[in-house]
């Protein structure tokens, strides 16, 4: 009859009509980091750094659909982490997690992205190494209560951080069996899925066996949450530094980070050759030590520069 539609008609009209289903980051997440761990074969603490990642971005710019996201985004992104006071790395780092979820999303599921090359890091500038003094560790252990839970389990996390030199990604990840208590030291999987090993002074192994003892769950994982008993996360670890770093009155940034550099630059100070600096940062590359940490002693050179140089 005239004025109706046939089924073919009808069955066009459908599917111009029907949308195709929106490729959600949030439901694409959990299998990107599955394929991330087990077919790149990703370190656990990469893992949670671009679970991490994947999550700061969605929250700043939105749960999109992947196929949708522009450019833009990106500088918007940089400008909104940028204007929180977010430093370069982590802005870096925020970055090229995406960047390998589009990687994931184009070659792998098929889907028309972005190109993840066009999506570029922040340029980052060469800054002045920041470390603590011995008196401003101090002045850091004596705001913790070692008598109450969060007290000591912070104290004993900063005593193996500088008793280490481990990234706060690698203390996070360590567990009871991975210690060997008497050698001192502990077999993990660092930066780049490397294994390596690491090294504890014995004070920083007093702490953590004082904690341990402490402790009535038998969680795998060395520092973990108050009941319910999980793992602890990055996320659940700057307020204390902040907190504290303001009860001690130290005027500079302090991070877990600024933690291993003050453990690298006391090494150089006292004479460490720097080849076993590289070793016990866990270093892939030799000029990656020398960058950091060779020359950050400005009063030892100014000494140096008034002693040697006497051609003139």
């Amino acid at each position: 009859m005239e004025g109706q539609k046939t089924a073919v008609e009808r069955s066009a009209s459908y599917c111009i009509a029907e949308k195709e289903p929106k490729k959600l980051i949030s439901e694409l997440v959990d299998d990107f980091l599955d394929y991330a761990r087990y077919e790149l074969n990703f370190s656990p603490q990469t893992i949670i750094k671009y679970k991490d990642a994947l999550k700061c971005f969605a929250r700043d710019i939105g749960d999109k659909d992947v196929e949708t996201l522009q450019i833009q985004e990106f500088v918007k992104l940089k400008r909104i982490m940028m204007n929180r006071g977010v430093g370069e790395a982590r802005i870096s780092s925020v970055v090229y997690a995406m960047r390998s979820f589009f990687s994931y999303c184009r070659n792998y599921l098929n889907l028309n992205t972005l190109n993840p090359k066009q999506i570029r890091p922040p340029k980052r500038f060469k800054r002045e190494v920041i470390f603590l003094t011995k008196e401003e560790i101090e002045a850091f252990f004596d705001t913790m209560d070692t008598n109450t839970w969060n007290g000591l389990r912070f104290r004993v996390l900063v005593e193996v951080l500088l008793g280490t030199g481990m990234r706060i990604g690698e203390v996070l990840s360590l567990n009871r069996k991975d210690i060997d208590w008497n050698k001192k030291e502990a077999k993990i999987i660092g930066k780049g899925n490397k294994e390596r090993r690491v090294f504890f002074t014995k004070r920083s192994l007093e702490w953590l066996n004082k904690y341990i003892e402490s402790r009535t769950d038998s969680h795998e994982a060395i520092f973990v949450t108050k009941p319910p008993v999980h793992r602890l996360h990055r996320d659940d670890i700057w307020r204390f530094f902040d907190r504290h770093r303001k009860l001690a009155r130290i005027d500079k940034k302090l991070t877990p980070h600024v933690l291993r550099h003050t453990v690298a630059t006391n090494l150089v100070f006292n004479g460490c050759p720097i080849v076993h600096v590289k070793e016990i940062l866990g270093h892939e590359r030799l000029d990656t030590t020398c960058k950091y940490y060779l020359g950050v002693d400005r009063e030892k050179a100014k000494r140096a520069h008034k002693k040697f140089l006497d051609f003139v």
